[in-house]
């Protein structure tokens, strides 16, 4: 059963791990992190900042969790209000969890909660070109492709195209 929450601190050690495990398997699709990142320190730093953005009402952070477990994370970022009304989704589920649907089911529910309690009109997701499966879990929940973005994000230390 996959679900998502909110973000906690009580999260880095676990965040720790998995991402220390997934290194390699999310490089290709991240942005270059540096070394700090990946230490108890530096999650605990990127908690306390999501959490505030939280209290700005510009970012919604959550883990995605199998069971007990978690299994990676999605946050609705950029939360733009006015005539706007927009959002940006992101998320990564582990190697070992891929392709079992948690993505999906974790778009899904951020998918209510954007659209839901925060009443916004829009969510905007950009993958990299040759992300099939992120392009088949947006498909699977509603998204729309719009077209391409070159050189929308570094990604892998070099800006990439992005389909929209």
């Amino acid at each position: 059963m996959t679900s998502t929450r909110l973000i906690n601190l009580g999260d880095a050690e676990e965040l720790v791990e998995l991402l220390g495990r997934n290194r390699e398997f999310l490089a290709p699709w991240e942005p270059v992190r540096g070394p700090e990142f990946f230490t108890l320190d530096g999650q605990r730093a990127v908690i306390t900042r999501m959490l505030a953005e939280l209290e700005r009402g510009v970012t919604v952070p959550h883990v995605i969790a199998a069971g007990d477990r978690l299994v990676g994370r999605v946050t609705l970022s950029n939360i733009v209000r006015g005539p706007f009304q927009s959002c940006i989704i992101g998320y990564w589920v582990s190697a070992d969890a891929n392709g079992q649907g948690h993505a999906t089911a974790a778009v899904s529910r951020m998918a209510q909660i954007a659209f839901g309690e925060l009443g916004l009109h829009r969510i905007e997701a950009g993958t990299l070109r040759h992300n099939t499966g992120s392009q088949r879990v947006l498909e699977r929940n509603g998204f729309k492709r719009i077209g391409v973005a070159p050189a929308y994000l570094s990604v892998a230390g070099r800006w990439q195209d992005h389909v929209l």
